[in-house]
């Protein structure tokens, strides 16, 4: 559906932003904490943390290419009440049977729903906005998502240690309880500007942000392999640190408490807006931040790559959202294509610990493991935003289009 009224509709945008709190907080509490949870009371290793991992991201990236096409069929609204009662279902099995087959059936199963939810809920960030107000909108949706996910992480591990370590999935599955109580307060179709509207942006405005989206996509897509390289093995690194489970969660989301502050600062300084130096520093940054973590020896040095990775890849993920939801009119498919490459980092991040971890069981050491199975990765991202770099026109592009 098309709108050409240039008003900032507002009636459900504060909805929008609960929703997408509640739901990280949901999603986080097994995206990323499952490993404490699998490592503590399950006896998981590295190498089949990683594998829990793989099969998520395999799934999370079925899901987001599906995403478009279930939103189509049933209208952005029933799509999500589907896909959220679907998670409720899971995490409650979850609650009930944590552990045996169930555990990574269950949790690739929710990578799939989680893939499909997400480009729905931002195309509710965005739509029927122009890029000045689509500028607020995903700052505030970036602000909302992220912050439930130092809190989750943090909260994860006393659940973890308590004796009734479930709760971590019973609480996930509260959270989509109250994500499903919000779901009646949002239109049943997100409506979106016309191509033909004035503030659009075209010609070498378009031209440059199109290629600063396909820039910092491939930022993004080496943050979330390196992240999701690092969400399995976290629970190692802080163990070799002597850091029981509650600290090494609360240490954990040091990371994300860092681009929460980052997604903060880019809400409300929007000089970044079609600059290329901030997508330069993240792509040959977020490297050295991982290795950082991955390697080091004592906790000053990983909490010091925590910060660099998170402030990194909080700049990354900012400009490849913003971008597509320019770019590609707010639509499902733009959150779509989105959570699509995140699924993509999901798969490979694991992808690279295992191999790896075989390198390891060939003889190596673990810091030359991780780096040799890693820096191939690296190089190949580097080409990626190398070639972006030479296609993008030279002018700086206006917030806004002409008109």
């Amino acid at each position: 559906m098309q709108n050409d009224a240039p008003s900032e509709p507002t009636s459900f945008r504060g909805v929008v932003l609960w929703l997408s709190f509640v739901e990280s907080f949901g999603t986080i509490l097994l995206e990323r904490a499952i490993y404490f949870f699998s490592q503590e009371r399950l006896g998981y290793s590295a190498a089949q943390n990683l594998l829990l991992a793989l099969g998520f991201g395999a799934t999370y990236t079925l899901g987001a290419a599906c995403s478009h096409g279930l939103s189509r069929r049933l209208g952005e609204r029933r799509a999500l009440g589907a896909l959220l009662l679907g998670l409720l279902v899971l995490h409650g099995v979850l609650a009930c049977l944590p552990g045996g087959w169930l555990l990574p059936l269950g949790f690739a199963l929710v990578g799939a729903l989680e893939g499909a939810k997400w480009p729905i809920i931002e195309s509710y960030v965005a739509a029927g906005l122009n890029p000045e107000q689509q500028q607020r909108a995903v700052g505030h949706f970036n602000v909302s998502w992220a912050l439930a996910v130092p809190l989750a992480i943090a909260s994860a591990g006393p659940l973890i240690a308590s004796g009734y370590p479930a709760a971590l999935f019973a609480l996930a599955t509260l959270a989509n309880v109250l994500a499903l109580a919000l779901l009646h307060r949002l239109p049943a179709r997100a409506q979106h500007l016309s191509a033909s509207h004035p503030s659009r942006p075209l010609g070498a405005s378009l031209s440059r942000y199109r290629g600063l989206l396909r820039f910092s996509r491939w930022s993004m897509l080496s943050s979330y392999t390196l992240l999701f390289l690092l969400a399995p093995l976290l629970p190692q690194v802080f163990r070799r640190l002597g850091c029981s489970v509650e600290q090494a969660t609360l240490f954990a989301s040091c990371l994300d408490a860092v681009r929460l502050a980052t997604f903060a600062l880019l809400a409300v300084y929007p000089g970044w807006h079609g600059r290329l130096a901030p997508l330069l520093v993240s792509a040959l940054g977020l490297p050295l931040g991982f290795g950082a973590i991955a390697l080091g020896t004592t906790l000053p040095s990983v909490l010091a790559g925590e910060i660099i990775f998170g402030v990194l890849a909080g700049v990354s993920y900012y400009a490849a959202l913003y971008y597509a939801l320019l770019v590609q009119n707010a639509s499902v498919d733009a959150g779509g294509s989105h959570e699509g490459l995140i699924g993509i980092g999901l798969v490979l991040g694991p992808a690279v610990g295992l191999l790896g971890q075989w390198l390891v069981e060939l003889g190596t050491t673990y810091q030359f493991g991780i780096l040799a199975a890693a820096l191939p990765f690296v190089l190949v991202c580097w080409w990626g935003s190398l070639r972006a770099w030479f296609r993008l026109p030279t002018a700086e592009a206006p917030i806004r289009g002409p008109g």
